[in-house]
């Protein structure tokens, strides 16, 4: 018997936002790709919205 729908899959179960990818938590740093100008990450900021103040870059988180 085959069956369609919702948890019909192979265990594949929904994984919520960000496709079940773990947050990095409240700690760590941002730093720059182009300079290296580091600095503590903000919690409820994401690192990718600030810019360096160095080189006007986009930061990525550490």
């Amino acid at each position: 018997m085959f069956r369609f729908g919702r948890g019909a899959g192979a265990g594949q179960g929904r994984r919520g936002r960000m496709g079940g990818r773990a947050a990095a938590g409240p700690g760590g740093t941002c730093v720059c790709p182009h300079c290296g100008y580091r600095e503590p990450h903000e919690r409820a900021t994401p690192c990718y919205q600030k810019k360096c103040p160095q080189c006007g870059t986009r930061m990525v988180r550490e």
